[in-house]
């Protein structure tokens, strides 16, 4: 028969315990302030320290290395969550991926730059430069309410391949961009004052309905009928009224526009 193991005698705790008292003693010093006399770390335990620092790498490199994947889901959730993750570190990799060969990678991209916000703007400005990326530099520039967006984007309003994606950018910000482009209609470029009564009409906003009225009396016929559906879709009594006139234009387009916006205002109620 065997004998039962006197109780006095015990085995030596298992690593976990010891890492639970040595928490434990702690937390009590914490209350007490004396300080616990610290456990001599076993092998085990020390190994088991260094595998959890290893699990603790920065994750910020995690996902970047993830933006490398061969699969583009992989480097999409990866692009989005360099976004999410709103930090200075995540621009670079996030303007490289405006490169990638898929276009919902580069839409995430530009979303998550557009999240970062400021820290972005300078990298992306540079991008401007390249024709590759520049469509994309310019959508994710619409996204940062940053006062150094609006020259470049601006600028590119002059550009007849990227002026449309300028367009979109600006209408993007909003308010923020009403005074360049409430300036912009007494541009000497002809092209350059189209562009931005088409982007003041998508704006809607009553401070651009003054400058498109003058904008009416405008010599270029396409400019005169967008200034028209601008102020049609900002929806202002004084617009209905200032394109009364454009019935006995020169151009019949102008004309035909007007007469359907009248009509279709005929049928609402006026504002006050």
């Amino acid at each position: 028969m065997k004998q039962s193991r006197p109780k006095e005698e015990r085995t030596t705790p298992p690593v976990s315990e010891t890492v639970t008292d040595e928490f434990a003693d702690q937390v009590a010093a914490e209350f007490t302030g004396e300080h616990p006399v610290p456990v001599e770390p076993t092998a085990e335990l020390t190994e088991q320290v260094v595998l959890e620092e290893e699990k603790v790498k920065d994750e910020i490199e995690i996902q970047i290395d993830l933006l490398k994947d061969s699969d583009w889901v992989v480097r999409r959730e990866a692009a989005i969550t360099l976004g999410e993750m709103g930090d200075e570190r995540c621009v670079e990799p996030l303007c490289h991926a405006l490169r990638d060969g898929d276009w919902q990678v580069r839409e995430v991209a530009i979303e998550g730059l557009g999240q970062i916000g400021s820290p972005a703007v300078e990298l992306l400005i540079k991008l401007l430069r390249d024709w590759d990326v520049r469509k994309y530099a310019i959508a994710a520039l619409g996204k940062i309410r940053d006062e150094r967006v609006l020259d470049p984007l601006m600028l590119q309003l002059r550009n007849d391949e990227f002026k449309d994606d300028a367009v979109n950018a600006l209408v993007e910000l909003g308010e923020p961009a009403l005074s360049r482009l409430i300036k912009a209609l007494k541009d000497k470029d002809e092209n350059v004052r189209k562009q931005a009564v088409l982007a003041l009409g998508r704006i809607k906003h009553v401070e651009a309905i003054d400058p498109l009225i003058d904008m009416l009396a405008d010599s270029d016929w396409f400019t005169r009928l967008t200034s028209a559906a601008a102020l049609e879709a900002i929806g202002d009594d004084r617009g209905r009224d200032a394109i009364k006139p454009l019935m006995k234009d020169p151009d019949m387009v102008v004309r035909m526009r007007v007469e359907r916006i009248l009509a279709k205002w005929k049928k609402q109620p006026a504002t006050t």
